[in-house]
């Protein structure tokens, strides 16, 4: 019998994948999570003058065998009629080089509430449906080792696939410069073994917000220089992560820093600094409404620059008929959050958009 470092790989990608029973599942995740909206909180659907469709993609630890790779789809709408925000969502994660496939399609609905003339209050919520699987043919056993790896094993599965149905909620509140919200998934705790064994999702918390700093304005009182300043608190089971970073605009071009990381409040082991990644990215807006971001995971954890990082890009596209772009009503009652549009950085319309 001879039992070399891919069997043991495999083990080890094994037991990673089907321990369900005792550990706790994570979500996908997205270092531009200010460009995922309908993902991070359910509240930011409709934040939009008009309708909204955009796309993420990430490419986690290329640098190792079976990295994650992550997808977003979305689109939303602005009713503003109703003070509402209708979306749909697609998300798909793969991971491993056992395939584990993670799919979800949601609906969302928003409701915006205006407290005062200055003051507003999001509310949303998410249904989704979602699915896990695998190719369970790529799988191997520790009884095929022992019998010198035959092309079956004595192991069995309660399920080929895993679906559920699934709730999030979330609320924003904001104000000219600034927003803070709170998300919150998986309300409906479902189960997604594959072994058969009682493991629920945990529930998980988002905390977030930011505020935006003008920097330069015009004779007219338009904004073309701004800081804004941001902060993302997540926690699942026994798992969390605080992301914390600055953008700095200017005209269609944007430059940013990040840190993930808690080095001083926790440290999951004895001599573990807890330090992520150090997160570099561009924005550039190429038409009014057209916004491409581009993003660097830098690893600084113990796992090393061997991982090779993270890759991750995002495209949103904004369309409005003339008359929503000059409603102001409809720029108020948007969250003024961390996206490459004008609106969103406290910029007014310009001279062009105004004589439509």
């Amino acid at each position: 019998m001879k039992i070399n470092a891919k069997h043991i790989f495999s083990s080890l990608l094994l037991g990673l994948f089907l321990m369900a029973g005792v550990s706790s599942a994570q979500d996908p995740q997205f270092s531009q999570f200010y460009n995922a909206p309908l993902y991070l909180n359910p509240a930011f659907t409709g934040n939009t003058i008009q309708g909204r469709v955009g796309t993420n993609y990430r490419k986690q630890w290329p640098g190792i065998s079976g990295a994650f790779t992550s997808y977003t789809l979305f689109y939303d709408h602005n009713l503003a009629k109703i003070q509402s925000g209708v979306g749909l969502m697609f998300v798909k994660d793969q991971a491993g080089s056992v395939g584990l496939r993670f799919t979800k399609i949601a609906g969302l609905y928003s409701y915006k509430l205006a407290v005062t003339r200055k003051f507003f209050v999001n509310a949303g919520v998410r249904a989704s449906y979602a699915n896990y699987t695998m190719d369970f043919s790529k799988l191997e056993f520790g009884d095929q080792f022992l019998r010198d790896n035959p092309i079956f094993s004595v192991e069995t599965f309660a399920v080929q696939d895993v679906s559920y149905f699934d709730l999030s909620t979330g609320f924003i509140a904001y104000g000219g410069r600034f927003w803070i919200g709170m998300a919150i998934d998986h309300l409906t705790r479902p189960k997604y073994s594959f072994m058969g064994y009682d493991a629920h999702l945990p529930i998980k918390y988002s905390i977030h917000g930011g505020y935006i700093l003008p920097l330069k304005k015009t004779q007219k009182g338009n904004t073309v220089k701004n800081l804004m300043i941001a902060a993302n608190y997540k926690a699942q089971g026994k798992w969390d992560q605080f992301d914390i970073g600055a953008y700095f605009k200017i005209k269609a071009y944007v430059i940013g820093v990040w840190y993930r990381g808690i080095p001083w409040l926790k440290a999951y082991k004895r001599g573990y600094s807890n330090n992520d990644a150090v997160i570099l990215s561009v924005g550039y807006k190429v038409q009014d409404y057209l916004n491409i971001g581009y993003s660097y995971d830098i690893t600084i954890s113990k796992l090393g620059l061997a991982t090779k990082g993270a890759h991750e890009i995002s495209i949103i596209y904004e369309f409005a008929r003339a008359e929503y772009k000059r409603d102001v009503r409809r720029r108020k009652l948007m969250v003024p959050c961390a996206k490459f549009s004008n609106s969103a950085f406290g910029m007014t319309p310009s001279k062009k958009n105004k004589r439509k």
